[in-house]
């Protein structure tokens, strides 16, 4: 088949065309995502597991997920986002989480110059009972951040996402591990919006 010169013309301009998109079009940038977490029973490593499966569902996005015992100084500030999770004790967050968030000043130095601030954090929680302390597990975890100046989302409920491991659905079940799944998602996206923004 021969192309007549109106052809040749047309197929070049849209090849042009494509090319002045492409190059003019804004590529995303890489994030990281730290999933800290202290898990004894396993139902708060698997939402934190969850959590890092939502987030790779963004494209440019890896993630880290550890023990809060083993993050390092560098694990904490080269992530862009870093997103906590506990069981509930006593309506409040595990002895580990706190003692996690005091060493972001005792054994990393966080202040004063406020390493932390600006990037994104997010909370999850698990506990026995429905009525438990979850909410005030998360919202303790998100005024650490906010006080580290850290940007603070939510997702898969209105502080974080949440599980509740005993009763009628004993341990995680699905749809608890797709709140995960979302919370993680949508922090990966804020990550990358909030980057973007910096970087302009």
């Amino acid at each position: 088949m021969r192309l007549n010169t109106a052809g040749v013309f047309l197929i070049a301009w849209c090849w042009l065309l494509l090319t002045v998109v492409a190059w003019g079009a804004e590529p995303s940038p890489a994030i990281k995502v730290l999933v800290a977490y202290h898990s004894v029973t396993g139902n708060t490593e698997k939402m934190a597991r969850g959590v890092v499966d939502g987030a790779l569902e963004v494209p440019g996005t890896s993630a880290v997920m550890k023990r809060v015992g083993q993050v390092t100084r560098d694990d904490l500030f080269s992530a862009d986002a870093v997103v906590v999770g506990s069981p509930v004790y006593w309506s409040n967050m595990a002895g580990e989480i706190k003692s996690f968030f005091d060493d972001w000043q005792l054994k990393f130095g966080v202040f004063p110059e406020f390493k932390m601030r600006d990037k994104v954090g997010a909370a999850f929680a698990t506990g026995g009972q429905v009525s438990g302390g979850k909410e005030l597990t998360m919202l303790s975890i998100l005024a650490a951040m906010l006080g580290n100046q850290m940007i603070v989302v939510s997702g898969g409920g209105a502080f974080g996402a949440a599980a509740t491991t005993e009763g009628n659905s004993p341990g995680i079940d699905d749809a608890e591990l797709a709140t995960a799944r979302f919370l993680g998602r949508r922090v990966a996206e804020v990550t990358r919006a909030v980057k973007r923004g910096i970087q302009k």
